[in-house]
């Protein structure tokens, strides 16, 4: 992300083991349907939806580096909690540090797909428009400053919205709740890096 509240951060990913989730063993979805993502950390299991149709770029990019396990070692490196609102915030994940990533993706604005950023709602990173390649990003809580505002000075294009939690907002929760004391880039990012870090075990479709 551009802003001191979304960044990437140069970790180390860890791999574990956790038994297997429910999740892990549902059917698979109906012709038409929306694809899911289990991701499986040492907290739980968090289950997304992906907006393949609304997001194509984003959505497709995601289930790119899925498919080919890229995510699996990574982490959640990151909990950005909006001050003085509980429970609110950001948490912020991405494939092991060494991993080859893809060319990077064009902007799907929420303008044009018409998502928003909503408690729940998963996101990709970016710099400047059109450098998105892995990191993503889960919604606490609702997060509208992320959204595009077309008349607002600057980098108004706001994120990429390409999917939403189904399952696991508690994980989301916790994950947001742990100890961020780790070490950050800059000083405005200080009390928001995991420490330690949160194995990304696996993602996988469902």
């Amino acid at each position: 992300m551009s802003s001191p509240r979304i960044a990437r951060r140069t970790l180390i990913g860890a791999v574990g083991l956790v038994a297997a989730h429910p999740a892990l063993a549902a059917p698979p979805p109906a012709a038409g349907a929306k694809p899911r993502v289990a991701i499986q950390t040492p907290q739980g299991v968090i289950v997304v939806e992906l907006e393949t149709g609304r997001a194509p770029i984003t959505a497709g990019n995601f289930l790119r580096y899925v498919d080919a396990k890229k995510y699996d070692g990574g982490t959640f490196y990151r909990a950005s909690k909006t001050k003085g609102v509980k429970g609110a915030g950001t948490i912020q994940g991405g494939p092991p540090v060494r991993t080859r990533r893809f060319a990077p993706i064009a902007h799907e604005s929420t303008r044009t797909t018409g998502l928003r950023h909503r408690a729940g709602t998963i996101s990709i990173t970016r710099n400047a428009p059109g450098t998105a390649t892995a990191d993503f990003f889960i919604c606490a809580s609702p997060m509208p400053y992320l959204d595009a505002h077309p008349g607002a000075p600057g980098d108004n294009q706001g994120f990429a919205a390409f999917g939403q939690v189904v399952e696991g907002m508690a994980v989301v929760k916790k994950i947001l709740a742990m100890r961020a004391d780790g070490p950050a880039p800059t000083p405005a990012m200080q009390g928001e890096f995991l420490n330690p870090p949160l194995p990304i075990i696996s993602m996988k479709r469902v």
